[in-house]
């Protein structure tokens, strides 16, 4: 019988750092959930259980300087960063496995699996992943989009909140488009309680206006990016949301031009949290993709 208790474990990230993740299912395949910047690894708990119902276990991880996981000292939190980690956790679960975990990355996880497999093409290494599902996020991206997610997550990331219910307008305000949940359990997930007893985000201020925060040197990112989709080697997934704030048509011709193996589904009705805005559809898209995976490069041996 499938638990649907995740069991909470601890990686290392490539500081040193210290990673919270659950993992979810006991199949013999791999795989990592990797959130985007701002979110926790909760984003991604519906996408897990169908992934251990498909004989899966999958790994959601709370990436350095959120959730759970270490506030890195010297705010070291560049892309680049972020690529190391991911690099070694999939490391260390290739060693439990026998072959490399596929990873699933939603904006900043994305970003952070495409920058780590073309670091290892660069040195001419085995790629760390077994495949690459890409969530609302290619080489290159909007500004203007990024400009706005990126002024909804600052705005009150220092003043903070009164109360949960007054976090949940703000994000009901921001996403229009989504029903309101009837509880506020799962935003609670995404907030820590300061001693002065407001509400902040759960993630390191020092994540956006620190010494080395996530959009420095913004043109060797998006080189790292684009020579990281180029030199893709395995099989890759690109899942946008329709309506994305990010990911313009574009965007996807380029990246497809750049990695002409990979797939792509197009989410109707979903903005830039495509598996937040439909969960269902991101989950069934993400089952097809891995279920046609060769045996080799998913199972363990």
């Amino acid at each position: 019988m499938l638990e649907r208790t995740p069991k909470t474990q601890t990686f290392i990230g490539a500081a040193g750092n210290k990673l919270a993740a659950d993992s979810y299912g006991s199949g013999e395949r791999g795989a990592i959930l990797l959130h985007g910047g701002g979110q926790t690894r909760h984003a991604f708990a519906g996408t897990a259980q169908a992934l251990a119902k498909s004989d899966w276990t999958a790994f959601t991880i709370d990436q350095r300087g959120h959730g759970d996981s270490d506030w890195v000292e010297g705010g070291h939190y560049s892309v680049f960063d972020f690529a190391d980690d991911i690099a070694k956790v999939a490391g260390e679960i290739a060693k439990r496995f026998g072959s490399a975990p596929a990873l699933i990355g939603a904006s900043l996880g994305g970003m952070a699996g495409m920058i780590a497999e073309g670091k290892a093409a660069k040195m001419n290494l085995p790629p760390n992943f077994s495949a690459l599902v890409l969530v609302d996020v290619t080489p290159r991206i909007d500004i203007e989009g990024a400009s706005k997610i990126r002024s909804f997550m600052r705005g009150r990331a220092r003043e903070g909140f009164g109360s949960i219910e007054e976090a949940a307008d703000a994000v009901a305000e921001y996403l229009p488009h989504r029903p309101r949940p009837s509880s506020n359990e799962g935003l609670r997930k995404n907030l820590r309680l300061h001693p002065d007893g407001r509400w902040r985000w759960h993630w390191d201020p020092l994540f956006f206006d620190g010494p080395h925060p996530v959009s420095a040197d913004r043109d060797e990112q998006e080189k790292a990016r684009i020579e990281g989709a180029r030199s893709l080697r395995i099989p890759a997934l690109l899942v946008r949301g329709a309506s994305s704030e990010l990911v313009k048509e574009e965007h996807v011709r380029e990246f497809l031009e750049l990695a002409p193996h990979a797939k792509f589904v197009d989410v109707a009705g979903a903005r830039h949290m495509v598996a937040g805005d439909k969960n269902d559809v991101f989950s069934a898209a993400i089952l097809e993709f891995l279920a046609d995976l060769p045996a080799a490069a998913s199972a363990k041996k």
